[in-house]
């Protein structure tokens, strides 16, 4: 599949914290999960994608094209970070004015139509709304322009379930032609478990694994076991394992294989949140 936005070995150095040669792609079409814990790195790749912090090394392409961001590609992406980028003496109506003058396929009829679906009164100022409401100002705007890239930082943080669900069918809606695509970090996995096709885990700075959420969900399983069967797994097998108070929890990629191999074992299915915890907080064999 043609890739949309690449990463190649991005680096950026810090007093105390190092990107350390992130890479990962998106297809055309998919959807991008990036997980991590907080201060894991997941900001700073995107600001350095955006070209809104200068990297130390790594190449980044858009649509196959030379590595960094021209004009034109800006054009074709919609950014949403987790803090909104709008004064707060604005309206939607004066955001949207500044917008159809920034933007050449700026759609107002759109923007109109996005402000209605997500209750957004035109005419108040920001300052009155909630952090939820700006939220879904700057999905609104970030939309209206015909992206065909959406970049999310946190996008759905702040919103309550039910507007959350209903961003998610948005996101799933812009995707729907095969031709447009998200990156959407979230610390709230189990949004990207309904919409993700790839995820992208990501912890002191380093990509632990790219993959897609299918192998994650269907593949991967984690063993419930005490310390005589623990001491029977085979090393190469594990890729990460936490021991609480009474057992092992044993993150594996092949939870089928574990479940024929260690019978008098638990073997139950892995979540998304699952495998972030168990490779953040677990222990490493290899």
């Amino acid at each position: 599949m043609d890739a949309v936005l690449q990463v190649e070995n991005l680096t950026k150095q810090y007093s105390g914290f190092r990107l350390e040669q992130v890479s990962f792609s998106i297809p055309k079409g998919t959807i991008m999960g990036l997980i991590g814990e907080n201060g894991a790195g997941k900001s700073t790749t995107i600001k350095a994608i955006l070209g809104l912090i200068h990297k130390d090394g790594g190449k980044v392409r858009f649509w196959g094209g030379e590595s960094g961001l021209s004009k034109h590609q800006k054009e074709k992406i919609g950014v949403v970070f987790d803090e909104m980028g709008f004064y707060e003496t604005l309206t939607p109506a004066k955001v949207g004015s500044i917008s159809k003058a920034a933007y050449r396929q700026w759609d107002g009829t759109l923007y109109l139509s996005y402000l209605n679906r997500f209750a957004l009164p035109l005419e108040k100022e920001i300052k009155t709304f909630s952090r939820g409401m700006k939220r879904k100002l700057s999905i609104a705007t970030a939309l209206s322009h015909h992206p065909d890239l959406l970049i999310l930082d946190e996008a759905t943080s702040g919103l309550d379930p039910v507007m959350r669900d209903d961003m998610l069918d948005v996101f799933l809606e812009f995707v729907q032609d095969e031709n447009h695509s998200v990156l959407m970090s979230s610390h709230i996995t189990t949004d990207l478990e309904k919409i993700a096709d790839y995820i992208t885990l990501m912890h002191q700075g380093k990509v632990l694994f790219c993959k897609t959420k299918d192998e994650l969900r269907y593949r991967y399983g984690i063993i419930r076991c005490g310390a005589a069967v623990f001491d029977r797994i085979e090393k190469e097998e594990i890729l990460a394992c936490r021991k609480d108070d009474y057992q092992w929890n044993v993150l594996v990629a092949d939870k089928e294989k574990a479940r024929r191999k260690y019978k008098t074992a638990v073997v139950d299915d892995a979540t998304i949140d699952d495998i972030l915890l168990l490779h953040v907080k677990g222990e490493k064999t290899k």
